[in-house]
């Protein structure tokens, strides 16, 4: 007599109330990977000392990369919504924007409180590198009105960088858009503001001055304070990004020259002083 194939075993029966265990068996990656890349993520970091806290400073300066970038592409979107006139979306990004900016910023406490000889353990690993050369946060600031040509030039080597730079640098800033914006509302943006030349460093003006007592004087519900009011609040975290940084800086190396030859903190001193969209804030000592 044939031996008959024993029967296949049933499932096991899932208890009432207990929940169901995750599918385990992919072919090939799981979706997890392929969508996120993490694996591309956690082997990016290629500490080059036996200083422990050197990774933690690689880390920390690649996430700073990745909250920039999502940065950069809020403050587009905002800027598109505004060439639009589709405020709600405008609103929306920028405030998003704002809670990113948080994140940015707390990714300074994993190296705010650096001692010299802790920093000095590896600071030899970046050479001439220096966080004024990232080309990401380049964009950020080109996008704030902070222009430059000069600021183009660390980046000759890297076409694709450097084409997307280049762009950045000859279209129309964040704050540009908003003032276009205001004006097609009826604001008394002046004509030398809304045609000035989009490659130059934004420098703060009088009438719009005027432009943001009169909105701030206005209704205390009207949408163009809550646009004002998005902005400020993203000035304002940019404005803390550079004094934390500041004062990281500060406390990592005293006065000493910067890496990549910059004065270190004297230059960072000098960025802290600059207030992102200038006439939002001197508008309020007139209303």
């Amino acid at each position: 007599m044939s031996q008959q194939p024993a029967p296949k075993s049933a499932p096991e029966a899932v208890p009432d109330g207990e929940p169901e265990a995750p599918h385990l068996d992919f072919q090939g990656t799981t979706p997890y990977e392929d969508y996120v890349r993490a694996s591309v993520l956690t082997h990016l970091q290629h500490p080059l000392s036996d200083d422990p806290g050197e990774m933690v400073f690689l880390v920390t300066t690649q996430v700073m990369e990745l909250w920039f970038t999502v940065i950069v592409h809020e403050w587009h979107t905002a800027a598109q919504a505004l060439r639009e006139d589709d405020l709600p979306t405008a609103l929306a990004a920028l405030r998003r924007s704002t809670y990113e900016l948080e994140s940015l910023n707390a990714s300074w406490k994993p190296l705010a409180h650096l001692t010299p000889g802790q920093f000095n353990a590896y600071r030899s690993a970046l050479g001439d590198g220096s966080g004024f050369q990232s080309a990401m946060y380049r964009r950020m600031e080109f996008l704030l009105g902070e222009k430059s040509a000069s600021m183009l030039v660390p980046h000759r080597g890297a076409p694709r960088e450097y084409v997307e730079l280049e762009k950045a640098l000859t279209e129309p800033s964040l704050y540009d858009e908003v003032l276009r914006f205001l004006a097609r509302r009826g604001q008394a943006v002046p004509a030398a503001v809304l045609d000035r030349d989009p490659t130059r460093r934004y420098e703060p003006d009088p009438a719009v001055e005027r432009v943001w007592q009169e909105i701030y004087s206005g209704p205390r519900e009207g949408e163009l304070i809550r646009l004002g009011e998005a902005l400020t609040e993203v000035a304002e975290l940019v404005w803390r990004w550079r004094n934390d940084h500041l004062v990281a800086t500060r406390r990592a190396m005293g006065a000493k020259t910067g890496t990549g030859g910059s004065a270190g903190v004297a230059w960072l001193e000098k960025r802290a002083t600059k207030n992102v969209f200038p006439e939002l804030w001197t508008a309020r000592s007139h209303v």
